[in-house]
């Protein structure tokens, strides 16, 4: 049984004739599918169980019921594990080929590099790519300072690896690897807290496991998978502190003489939730992501506003007659304290290698420069240089209109309108691995592109889940709905600025979990409400085949995200769109 589907069927009873008394705007949003409220138990609404697979999957796969109830808690993490250990192999297989410098690795592996010597990035001379692969201890750091454009997290974490593993290709790419296979992981524990279903989780861990541009960018060091990384976990610590915070409503209301959970006003209106630690940690992984790229600011506003309707429903489904001034009241305060003014201090700490080390760009500008600032009297110097730095940061980016090859429109990016090459070579037959027997050269390319049929699946499942928040009031949709708009909606504003496909990789997840709530609906309700046989494999039969469909995509593609190289013919056989050459 899968949540979404049995939340499927509030909408059954939308075609009948609406009871009398039910307010005029309902009536009329009823013909695009609105349904109301189902009647539940408080506690199941507050804090819903999760699903169990049914007594005839485990007779199929011919598991007597004494082993299935002691194989339950251990699927609850065996499948997220197994999922993400799949992942992880396909990420770490030949991590280091091909061993180039590839895309704009030529920034970040060398500023990483500066970053865990010496603090603060360098000014690399140019041409020293061919100089790091070929003997990279022959190489020195550059104690002249770097003009960068992006906070230092990711190449911290990008800099780790190098440490552990050497200035090489595996090396600077070796966490991010990490990031990626640890993301699968983390989708799948979101998607079955979401879904209250573990096949479903495993499922949106499995689907972006095969999302081509996830797997590439799992294997390049650029910071933009650090940042999905550090925002997926912000988005599963909100979505534990959601389930505290409702469970303990739930074990503050009364209970009636029959043992029923009843709401309460005054609980629901006067309860101070108290110490948040998970909402408190997702200020943190917010601030990190904000660290990494700058666009991690639009996230956590965007997030800040999710969690606190979050609060608002509780406290409305608990029994609060004022829901909106409850939270004012109780919940808005420590939600700002806990997630902006955390993320902003976990920022400013970011910096701390630029500031201890005192020569890093612009590090004393407050001293020459700004030494006759009006302000100079009331921050201290160091900050003043770091505010003037990222002033100058700010106007780069917003004037950064030159051209590039493979820039696009974000509003192409959903349908892989324009994907972006990172790597190309034309090895001749015979060489650099490309067949003897070949009639012509081969090409090796490591083309940043999302699995075709999961993105165009996921543009389907995005006007899904719209439908679903809009019309059935399902938080789940617009959580997942909120999410892929944090990272992608910003971009529109910037339109004449170079921006790239690979930069939706952060909302990737996201699309996941909506292929995955379109997928549980089409798979049918189960349990109290189940369909009909016929129902329930018809949906299941096409579920499937929409999976394996993805998969074979994945495959397919497969020498495209990794630079394999292959006959020139079955690369233009790849090109599916003109605008991806």
């Amino acid at each position: 049984m899968t949540s979404t589907a049995h939340r499927a069927q509030r909408g059954q009873d939308a075609g009948n004739e609406p009871p009398s008394g039910v307010p005029a705007w309902q009536r009329r949003l009823r013909r695009f599918g609105y349904a109301p409220r189902p009647v539940a138990g408080l506690r199941e609404r507050l804090v819903p169980p999760y699903t169990r697979p049914s007594a005839r999957v485990w007779t199929v796969l011919g598991v007597p019921p004494a082993v299935a109830v002691r194989l339950l808690p251990l699927l609850a993490w065996g499948g997220p594990l197994l999922v993400a250990l799949v992942a992880g192999a396909l990420r770490f297989w030949h991590l280091g080929e091909p061993r180039a410098v590839i895309f704009d690795e030529t920034y970040y592996a060398k500023d990483a590099w500066a970053l865990i010597h010496q603090g603060y990035e360098g000014a690399w001379p140019k041409d020293v790519d061919k100089s790091i692969l070929a003997d990279p201890g022959s190489v020195p750091v550059p104690a002249d300072p770097g003009y960068v454009v992006h906070p230092p997290v990711g190449k911290w974490v990008i800099g780790l690896g190098e440490y552990l593993f050497g200035f090489d290709p595996f090396g600077w790419r070796f966490m991010v690897a990490v990031a990626g296979t640890l993301s699968v992981l983390m989708l799948c524990r979101i998607g079955r807290r979401l879904f209250r279903s573990t096949f479903l989780g495993c499922l949106a861990g499995a689907l972006l496991a095969v999302d081509g541009l996830h797997f590439v960018m799992s294997r390049t060091a650029l910071l933009d998978q650090v940042l999905m990384f550090f925002v997926l976990g912000a988005f599963g610590c909100l979505l534990i502190d959601r389930d505290w915070a409702r469970r303990r409503l739930a074990d503050a209301l009364p209970v009636d003489a029959d043992g029923v959970l009843r709401p309460d006003a005054e609980v629901a209106e006067t309860l101070r939730l108290g110490w948040r630690p998970w909402r408190l940690a997702a200020g943190v992984t917010l601030g990190l992501a904000f660290a990494t790229k700058w666009n991690g600011l639009y996230i956590l506003a965007a997030f800040g506003v999710m969690a606190v309707l979050w609060d608002v429903g509780a406290r409305r489904t608990a029994g609060a007659g004022r829901p909106y001034a409850a939270v004012l009241r109780r919940d808005l305060l420590p939600a700002f304290v806990s997630t902006v003014p955390v993320a902003l201090v976990t920022y400013t700490a970011s910096w701390t290698g630029w500031i201890v080390t005192d020569k890093g760009y612009f590090r004393n500008w407050a001293r020459t420069d700004g030494k006759d600032s009006a302000w100079s009297w009331l921050f201290p110097d160091w900050l003043r240089s770091l505010w003037h730095y990222e002033n100058q940061v700010f106007e780069f980016h917003v004037n950064l209109t030159s051209g590039h090859t493979y820039q696009s429109n974000p509003w192409s990016w959903i349908v892989l309108g324009r994907p972006v090459s990172y790597y190309y070579e034309s090895p001749a037959p015979g060489k650099a691995g490309c067949p003897a027997g070949t009639a012509d050269k081969c090409a090796a390319e490591v083309l940043a592109i999302g699995t075709p049929l999961l993105w165009w699946a996921a543009c389907f499942a995005v006007l899904y889940v719209l439908w679903r928040w809009l019309f059935r009031r399902d938080w789940r949709a617009g959580a997942i709905a909120c999410a892929v708009a944090a990272g992608w909606v910003p971009w529109f504003h910037y339109q004449e600025r170079t921006i790239f496909l690979f930069y939706a990789v952060v909302f990737v997840p996201f699309l996941c979990l909506a292929v995955t709530m379109m997928i549980g609906a089409m798979l049918g309700p189960s349990g109290p409400h189940e369909a009909t046989e016929r129902r329930r494999t018809v949906g299941a039969v096409g579920a499937g085949v929409l999976v394996l469909l993805i998969v074979w995509n994945f495959i397919y593609f497969w020498p495209l995200y990794t630079g394999q190289p292959i006959p020139m013919e079955e690369w233009r056989d790849r090109m599916w769109l003109d605008t991806w050459v």
